[in-house]
């Protein structure tokens, strides 16, 4: 009772701060509720429509020691966006700060609001030839993607956020909440520090991101697709390397999915058809995408040139490449996409986003398959994901009916992460950042320079820990 009156309170002073709309006043689930993990209660959920509401909202919550936990489309998978059980945690939605603000064709930039979905963007630019070509499955706001360094499965042909962030806008954490804008869509200045790059990848600690300068790239006037099964798992960081040397540039995108990844997407998902016989998925298939912007003419043909680069990899007695099935590109992409969800579906999903070098991987996923066989035979490896720049989804499902007692889901976690940092060099996490869910595991497997280098950006920034989702030390 005395929490929901000091809640009834808070909400009267931020309406009559921002205004009786700023204040969101219904069923707060969406906030609330993480996409995979998170599952908390917020003293108030505020969405304002300017960096000036914004800047106001971190004024009147440094003082009282109010934590703010910032959030876009709430896609993340790392609970940073989701507020914890505390009840003292206020939620700022930037879903009603969104919009392109600038387009410029002739210098392929746009200019949005945090809150503008991707999907928004693109569609905002659609008819120019020109669009943010990083794929997800889900649909986040340009300021999450800022916050999280999004990749995604294109990443080998255009790269993450932060090779395609130009400028940005944010509030600091601070008693002015000091807003910093460089939004002018610079390619080259070297005048100074480059201080966007402390707000790309840092899942909010630093500041709340308002607005972001992007880079577009022309759409592909005409593309390839190919599955591909190799022959041997080890043999696929060589076909990657076959590919790159015949097409260069044209490959976009090389995707791994293996037979327990592509079984959920198709069981759950009665619309997709399987692309191979009944009855026989494939341990595993690699999507290949290639394009160019340059259009079909008797001199490019890209669907040749994949084919090409593929079929010597399928002759002989030491071929890498077992079968090949070529076009159907939206198909397989459809089915790519639908794995998680697959998952999800099948039961408890334990999700690993982890990288290494990409010719490590096949390793890597030999031994921790092996592992995780021996230790915790009730899971189901469904591993997939990003294979062109070494990234992997080593997802793991406990399938309904499964007592998740059974599981020591920290032994687990603690036993996969020491192999994947200390024999492979890795990363614990390749795109989703660390957020409460790996809070643990950073502070247990990221090196202790890197942490306290930045705690001690933290401590500068945001010295009363206002962003509190993000304590990262």
């Amino acid at each position: 009772m005395e929490l929901d009156m000091a809640h009834e309170a808070l909400e009267r002073d931020l309406r009559t701060l921002l205004g009786a709309a700023a204040v969101y006043g219904g069923d707060r689930t969406r906030f609330e509720q993480g996409y995979r993990y998170g599952n908390g209660r917020a003293a108030a959920v505020v969405r304002p429509q300017s960096v000036h509401e914004v800047s106001a909202i971190v004024r009147f919550c440094h003082p009282r020691s109010i934590p703010i936990v910032p959030q876009g489309a709430h896609s993340g998978l790392v609970a940073a966006g989701t507020p914890q059980g505390t009840g003292d945690q206020l939620v700022l939605s930037l879903e009603r700060l969104r919009g392109v603000t600038e387009f410029s064709p002739l210098d392929r930039t746009a200019t949005c609001k945090a809150g503008t979905l991707l999907s928004e963007l693109n569609a905002h630019v659609h008819g120019s030839g020109l669009r943010l070509p990083i794929d997800l499955g889900a649909d986040p706001s340009i300021g999450g993607m800022v916050a999280t360094n999004t990749g995604g499965a294109r990443l080998l042909r255009y790269g993450d956020m932060r090779h395609n962030l130009l400028g940005l806008e944010a509030v600091l954490a601070d008693a002015d909440g000091t807003i910093v804008s460089d939004l002018n869509g610079l390619r080259k200045d070297n005048s100074g520090v480059d201080l966007k790059q402390l707000f790309i990848g840092t899942g909010g600690a630093f500041g709340v991101v308002t607005a972001a300068c992007v880079n577009l790239h022309r759409l592909p006037r005409q593309t390839a697709s190919a599955l591909v099964v190799p022959s041997r798992l080890d043999a696929v960081p060589h076909i990657i390397d076959v590919l790159e040397e015949h097409l260069g540039e044209m490959l976009i995108a090389c995707e791994g999915m293996s037979r327990n990844a592509m079984d959920a997407a198709l069981r759950h998902h009665p619309a997709l058809r399987s692309p191979f016989p009944a009855g026989s998925l494939p341990y595993f298939a690699l999507l290949i995408e290639a394009g160019s912007t340059i259009a079909p003419n008797g001199s490019l043909d890209v669907e040749m040139l994949l084919g090409e680069a593929l079929w010597p990899c399928m002759e002989g007695d030491d071929a890498v490449i077992a079968d090949a099935i070529m076009g159907r590109g939206p198909e397989f992409w459809m089915l790519r996409h639908a794995i998680s969800d697959g998952l999800k579906m099948d039961g408890k999903v334990l999700a690993f986003d982890i990288s290494v070098r990409r010719s490590r991987l096949p390793e890597l996923l030999t031994i921790l398959s092996a592992l995780v066989a021996e230790m915790f035979p009730q899971l189901r490896i469904c591993d997939f994901g990003h294979f062109g720049d070494g990234g992997v989804h080593f997802n793991l499902v406990l399938p309904h009916g499964q007592a998740p007692s059974t599981l020591k889901e920290d032994e687990l976690r603690n036993t996969i992460y020491r192999r994947l940092v200390d024999d492979f060099g890795g990363s614990i996490s390749a795109e989703h950042g660390i957020g409460p869910y790996n809070l643990e595991y950073y502070r247990r497997f990221v090196p202790g320079w890197k942490r306290g280098t930045t705690a001690s950006l933290k401590r500068l920034l945001d010295p009363m820990n206002v962003l509190s989702n993000t304590r990262l030390e």
